[in-house]
């Protein structure tokens, strides 16, 4: 029978059940393989419930530095019965299924052009273990120890893994140990290791880590100096402010008198989370909140206030499926149209779009920065796969030196010197308008916050031509913003084309390892990545100098091209559409797949929703 052989370069599936501690072992499995060098790119696959429905966890291994999905499956490691007819069905002709043969696997799953590898996990753990839960929760690290003589793998580095996680809770690493030397010998002695998958040590790692993106937004605020956070737990944002809260204990408590210098408000609902962000945002702190989609719905109005009432306000936006409740634990991203035009009226908001966990520290951090100098919400947009899931990132780094860039706020001096002072007077012509923190001055300087139509001195009017003249300034201030925001990047192809992709976020990675895919298929594309809307003049010009663009993102209406088409007016027939929305980050062999269906004359009618949507689903 064929068998894949592979050195540092594979994708490995665990199938468990939800709730028995699968995850850790898994995550286990993946940091050992960071640990020797190697690339990986880690995904839970969990569902909503609490525990008992089925979960996967796939782990990509590149020693060529691929992050995104690949799509397919080399090896299934299922212990799920729940799930085991659609685990077999995923793996690779030649690939490996290894499972449970404590009993016998059903004969109407098996596959001959698959390598069937049987490990008795269940009998092991029930002869060495009389406690139901250490039966259950050994049983995956007997697995990961399986696995490691099975892929020809360092063991010291999962035994010095072990003692690194457990550090400080001593009386756990010798069991764990022992359940990974169980499965390590149980392999050595019965089956044929290693297999043609092999893993070994390797420098692609440099100094890259391993962190989630939630993590870095909860540092990226406390760099950028947040005070306040004001939330209502959602998933997958709940983590944004678990971490913020975890490391601002470390730096804002004055270790003299024991006094915090934050405060963290657990909100009734979203709504309420919002506007306790702009109310202390009008005092002059430093606050954000976290949500997601059902999130940003419900702020929707209060995000129209901040934009019209020129309020700084920082929320971050992770992703998930929708509508309603959706998905709530599968990634998308789909809040893209919601949050750029958020709230009823004429209204447009900053979206901010990263890719990394190093970005979402950058991002969020100057995230505050933006919010005071431009006047307005920024909204940073990310997703359950960034937020969530380990990421392999370069460090993160920030400059000591760097000040904080609180925008255009007049002091008392200024005020009592006598300079004019309307709160929504445009005096420089980039149609941002001094602003005053309350207190500043006992006579002047005071304005009133109203989300009502006023002149330029914050008195109340209905006149149409003061509400005309100060949305005209509110649009002249969209085209400075374009200015601030973070500026698309542009990879240009090894030969001329007049082709080209359009991705941002975490469609990235995959995006581009399916551009060296096409590339060596004799198929060449420019790409840019967008990292913020406002978009400015450079995205248009790219789109109009190829003849047509990919649009790469991963929802069903194709929302940052509906974006694109709306803000520069572009035919329908320019942008093309590259689509995934079934919760599962969007894979390389997906995304190469349409772009040649597109190219051989597939999809030419794309405003057909139902003609886009059907080669949307996941290639083999």
């Amino acid at each position: 029978m064929k068998r894949l052989e592979s050195v540092n370069d594979f994708v490995i599936k665990f199938a468990n059940v939800n709730g028995t501690g699968s995850a850790s072992a898994n995550n286990m499995f993946a940091k050992a393989l960071f640990r020797m060098g190697l690339p990986v790119s880690p995904k839970n696959i969990f569902p909503s419930n609490i525990q008992g429905l089925p979960t996967w966890y796939e782990v990509r291994v590149s020693e060529k530095g691929y992050l995104g999905r690949r799509g397919g499956v080399d090896i299934a490691l299922s212990v799920n019965p729940q799930s085991m007819a659609q685990d077999i069905q995923e793996v690779e002709e030649g690939g490996y299924f290894i499972y449970d043969n404590t009993k016998p696997l059903d004969l109407r799953l098996v596959r001959n052009d698959v390598n069937i590898i049987g490990i008795p996990l269940t009998r092991i753990c029930n002869d060495e273990y009389s406690d139901p839960r250490q039966r259950q929760l050994f049983k995956n690290v007997i697995y990961v120890g399986a696995l490691a003589a099975l892929l020809d793998m360092d063991f010291k580095v999962l035994t010095d893994l072990v003692k690194d996680q457990f550090k400080g809770k001593e009386k756990l690493i010798l069991p764990n140990i022992h359940a990974l030397e169980l499965g390590h010998q149980y392999a050595k002695a019965n089956l044929d290791c290693p297999i043609g998958i092999r893993v070994k040590t390797s420098d692609k790692v440099g100094d890259k880590i391993l962190l989630d993106g939630n993590t870095a937004l909860g540092l990226g605020a406390i760099y950028g100096g947040a005070t306040v956070a004001a939330w209502y737990p959602i998933t997958p944002s709940t983590s944004v402010v678990d971490a913020y809260e975890k490391y601002v204990r470390r730096v804002r408590i004055d270790p003299g008198t024991g006094e915090k210098n934050y405060a963290i408000v657990q909100a009734e609902d979203e709504l309420s989370a919002i506007g306790m962000v702009i109310g202390a945002s009008w005092n002059g702190a430093r606050a954000f909140t976290a949500t997601s989609g059902p999130g940003v719905s419900l702020m929707s109005e209060f995000l129209g206030l901040a934009y019209f009432a020129e309020i700084p306000t920082v929320l971050f936006d992770v992703q998930r499926a929708g509508p309603s409740t959706g998905m709530p634990t599968r990634t998308q991203q789909s809040d893209i149209l919601s949050a750029a035009y958020a709230s009823h009226g004429d209204t447009k908001q900053v979206l901010l779009f990263p890719s990394t966990p190093k970005e979402c520290f950058d991002f969020g951090a100057q995230s505050f920065d933006l919010a005071e100098r431009l006047q307005t919400p920024i909204i940073l947009m990310t997703d359950l796969d960034l937020g969530m899931n380990d990421n392999m990132s370069e460090p993160l780094e920030w400059d000591d030196a760097r000040q904080y860039d609180r925008g255009k706020v007049m002091t008392a001096e200024q005020l009592e010197e006598g300079i004019e002072f309307g709160r929504y007077l445009d005096v420089d012509g980039d149609a941002i308008c001094y602003r005053t923190y309350p207190g500043t001055h006992p006579k002047r300087g005071a304005f009133f916050t109203r989300g009502t139509s006023r002149d330029e001195y914050a008195v109340y009017t209905e006149k149409g031509e003061e509400y005309e003249k100060n949305m005209l300034r509110l649009m002249r201030k969209w085209d400075t913003i374009k200015e601030y925001v973070p500026q698309p990047e542009v990879v240009e192809a090894s030969e001329k084309t007049d082709v080209a992709v359009l991705y941002y976020g975490t469609s990235e990675e995959s995006s581009r390892e399916s551009l060296d895919h096409l590339a060596g298929e004799g198929i060449h594309l420019n790409a840019m990545r967008v990292r913020a809307f406002p978009f400015n003049d450079d995205v248009k010009a790219f789109i109009e100098d190829h003849e047509q663009v990919f649009v790469i993102e991963q929802n069903r209406d194709a929302q940052l091209r509906t974006l694109l088409m709306a803000e520069f007016e572009f035919g329908p027939d320019k942008l093309k559409s590259v689509l995934c929305f079934d919760g599962t980050p969007i894979s390389a062999r997906n995304i190469s797949k349409q772009i040649k269906q597109h190219l051989s004359g597939g999809a030419i009618e794309p405003l057909h929703r139902t003609k886009i949507a059907s080669q949307a689903g996941e290639s083999a």
